[in-house]
This record gives structure tokens, C-alpha cells and sequence, in this order.
């Protein structure tokens, strides 16, 4: 009888049940199943490797029976993930699984959870053996490097068997939702140095109020730092103690973000796309407008408009901020800004600062942030914020550069000398203008705010 043959028929029962139980042969097998197979060869020179052989594919075909018997069904193992719902771009977020093994013989378990690469689980797998009908605990850290919802929906476990001739996969599923959020470790370093008059750490500076604010808060007792004129005579009088009253910023100003998610923003700086950059600064911004006491909108678009928030006040329109800008990514498309800024005449009519976040390439996309910006003084107090490219830059300030560097940086001191005189032109026209590297952005960002505050622009 022909060789192949005889090992057809003893491994083809054993590969269909195999394939039934949703088995997979591991490399030991692999290994076993070689013997056979040499044996087979023998028989080209030698033909008393028959009975042999014969005896030998019947032990090999029972042991790898037996050990298939061995690996547990699918319902042996139960899993449970606890993981909070929210986390924070590139921090750490801990994730708990518990493994239940309802088997009654101990297992050889590989475990590794069903997460998003973007998330960066730490470790990835976890090799154990677990014990008959035992719970075990598994820790591990998700870093994600990208913001957005993201879906957990399984676990999966590669088990081994007894003698570890197979394997088998088994997916659990369990479905859990984690949504990331741009870092808000600023916000609490900014009100832990707002509270300890050390805000110029982050390089916000100290404004001085120009003028001032008329707007009555309250009465309390005089102090010699106090100025005289604020003394309230009849009160004193009254309570026969200096007492002065206490004046307070104008409240209930607005402040309105109009945020470019077109390809402008696409490029990358310092690991991060520039719409990060801009959603960190813008963050933290509307953390600093909302503690003043203004109210703070969002109007996020590229070729149409992708999301809106209503102007509040209230430290409650932070999660409404942080909800709506999120999930939002730059897109490889042509921003549409006469849509964004006819949206924001319908749908905000009172005075407000109102700040786009763009970036400038071309002169197509640079007369319309000119012309709509430009048309929003006298109705509004516009900012343009412009968003600097650091290859530009670099390529046009090369030290001695050589003759082919040459040409690159000539090339961009050109479009350089053409970036300042559309900031001259705005500025000119009567629109506030900021010209900041992306990575630098939140300081000069919260200053021309606490500026525009101090000098009563708005």
C-alpha cells in the first residue's frame, strides 16, 4: 500500500474532528508527525518498514486523539472587564480583567484583550496557568495616542492542551466603550497656579486692568492697599469701620471658537496633528473664559459643519466642549469658511471675541480668512489665530546653507514674506491677529484674551 496513503487515512478522522472541535495543531505535533513521515521515506529503500510504520501512525493518531480530547469547550472560561469610560490622550488608564476557569482541570491560558492598537495596551498578553475552577485577576494600562471613541469588544484566549499538541482560540465577547479626551492635566495645573498666583510658570502673564470696571459686587473692610476713593463714607458712618466697595469684571461677555477641521490642520507637529494643538489651547482657554465668568461657544466645520455649542457660561460647558470637539479629526478637504462664518451670523447675533483656528498654505484659503474675518469688525471683535509650520521655518533658517539648500530656503523666505503681509493686511484692516508655533500656542492664546479682558476691547 502506498505510504501517503496509509497517512491519509490514519490523520484524515483525526483532522476532521480537529476541525469540528475548532482545534488548531501546535508546532509539538507538527514535530511527532514528522516521525512517521520519515519512516514513510524509508520504505523507498527499505521494505521491511511497513509493520513499523503502521504501528507507529496508530500511536502517534491515538496520542493526538487523546490530547484532543483534553482542551476544555468554549464554555469553560467566562471573562469580566472593568475599565472606566473616559480617558486622556496619551495618559494612563488601568483595565481589570477577571478569567474564570469553570473547568476542573487546571489550563495553560493565553490572554490577550481585544483593544484598538491606537490604544496602546501594556502588556499586550499575559501567559498563565490556571488552576481548576479558580478566578484570576489581570491588570494592564491602555496609553492611547489618538482621541475618538473607541469600542472594546472581546477577549481573547488561546488555550493549549495537556500535552500541547493543539491549541484553541476562543473569543469572549464583552463589549465596552472608551472615549478619549484631549489631556486635561492643564486645567488642573492652571487652577492650582491661579489659586497660588504662579501662573506665569505656564507663561501666562500678569495684565494690568486699563480703566476701570463700574460693576458693584460687594461691601468689606478697608485695607491699606485699598484706594481711597472707593471708601464707602455712609457705610462707614454706619458701621464706624473704614469700609470700601468692591467692583468686578464685566460679566457675561462672549467668546466664540470657530475651529478648521479641513486639511489645513492635517500637518503634524511634535508627534501631535495641529487640530490637537488647537483643541488643547482651545480648552484651556474656554477653562480660563469660563472661570471668568464668560460664556464660551464652538463651531467646528470643514466642507460643512460638523458640530455646534451654544455661548454658556458655567464651569458645566466644559464637558459640553469637551464632547463635541472629542471625536474630531482633520479631513482631507477644502474648508468651506463662507459656510462656518453665515452659520455664525444665524446663529450668533450678540457681540462676541470670535477666534478661528487656521492654518495658512496657499492665497485661495488666505483672502477668505482676510475677507470674512475682516467682515466681522464692528458686529464682533475678531481673532485669527495662524498656526506656524515648523518644516517652513526650519528650511528658511539654515545656517550657511548649501547650493542646493539654497534654492529651499529662498523658496520659503518667500512664502514667509508673503504669510507676514496677509497678518499685516488683516491687522490692517482691523483684525486681531496671532502668528504662534502649534506646541506654543496655549500661553499666547490665553494672554491676548486676558489682554482683550484688561483693555475692555470687547
Amino acid at each position: 500500500m502506498n505510504p501517503i496513503l496509509i497517512m491519509a487515512l490514519a490523520f484524515t478522522p483525526l483532522a476532521l474532528l480537529a476541525w469540528l472541535r475548532n482545534a488548531y495543531p501546535h508546532r509539538p505535533l507538527v514535530y511527532l508527525a514528522l516521525v512517521p513521515a520519515l519512516m514513510s521515506l524509508a520504505m523507498i529503500f527499505t521494505a521491511g518498514v511497513k509493520v513499523p510504520l503502521l504501528i507507529v501512525d496508530a500511536v502517534v493518531v491515538v496520542m493526538a486523539l487523546a490530547d484532543l480530547i483534553s482542551l476544555p469547550g468554549r464554555l469553560s472560561f467566562s471573562v469580566e472587564r472593568q475599565t472606566g469610560r473616559i480617558g486622556s490622550l496619551g495618559k494612563a488608564h488601568p483595565v481589570t480583567l477577571l478569567v474564570i476557569n469553570q473547568s476542573r482541570r487546571w489550563q495553560m491560558v493565553w490572554i490577550r484583550d481585544g483593544v484598538p492598537p491606537e490604544l496602546n495596551p501594556s502588556p499586550e498578553e499575559f501567559a498563565v496557568r490556571l488552576a481548576a475552577r479558580s478566578r484570576s485577576t489581570f491588570k494592564y494600562e491602555l496609553r492611547p495616542s489618538r482621541r475618538g471613541a473607541f469600542q472594546l469588544e472581546a477577549v481573547h484566549l488561546r488555550v493549549r492542551s495537556r500535552l500541547g499538541f493543539w491549541q484553541l482560540f476562543i473569543s469572549l465577547p464583552l463589549e465596552n466603550e472608551v472615549n478619549v479626551y484631549p489631556d486635561m492635566k492643564q486645567l488642573s495645573e492652571y487652577a492650582i497656579l491661579a489659586r497660588t498666583n504662579r501662573l506665569s510658570l505656564l507663561g501666562v502673564r500678569r495684565t494690568r486692568k486699563i480703566g476701570q470696571d463700574n460693576e458693584f459686587e460687594r461691601l468689606r473692610d478697608f485695607t491699606v492697599d485699598d484706594n481711597h476713593k472707593h471708601i464707602d463714607w455712609r457705610s462707614t458712618a454706619r458701621r464706624h469701620k473704614l469700609t470700601v466697595k468692591d467692583f468686578q469684571a464685566n460679566q457675561s461677555q462672549r467668546l466664540i471658537f470657530l475651529l478648521d477641521c479641513g486639511r489645513m490642520m492635517t500637518s503634524e507637529a511634535g508627534g501631535m496633528s495641529l487640530l490637537d494643538h488647537a483643541l488643547n489651547a482651545m480648552l484651556m482657554l474656554s477653562f480660563v473664559a469660563l472661570r471668568q465668568g464668560d460664556s464660551v461657544g464652538l463651531i467646528a466645520f470643514s466642507d460643512e459643519i460638523h458640530g455646534f455649542v451654544p455661548p454658556r457660561s458655567g464651569m458645566a460647558q466644559m464637558n459640553r466642549l469637551l464632547h463635541a470637539s472629542y471625536d474630531r479629526f482633520p479631513k482631507l478637504v477644502e474648508s468651506r469658511y463662507d459656510e462656518a462664518f453665515l452659520y455664525l451670523a444665524s446663529h450668533c447675533r450678540k457681540r462676541s471675541l470670535v477666534v478661528l483656528l487656521t492654518n495658512l498654505i496657499d492665497e485661495v484659503n488666505a483672502s477668505q480668512v482676510e475677507r470674512y474675518l475682516a467682515s466681522l469688525v464692528g458686529r464682533h471683535l475678531p481673532l485669527g489665530v495662524l498656526l506656524r509650520d515648523h518644516q517652513l521655518f526650519d528650511v528658511a533658517d539654515v545656517d550657511q546653507p548649501s547650493e542646493s539648500q539654497l534654492y529651499a530656503a529662498a523658496a520659503a523666505a518667500e512664502i514667509l514674506t508673503w504669510r507676514k503681509q496677509v497678518l499685516t493686511d488683516l491687522q490692517g484692516r482691523g483684525v486681531l491677529a496671532l502668528d504662534v508655533f502649534p506646541e506654543g500656542l496655549t500661553a499666547p492664546l490665553v494672554n491676548s484674551y486676558l489682554d482683550i479682558k484688561a483693555r475692555h476691547l470687547l
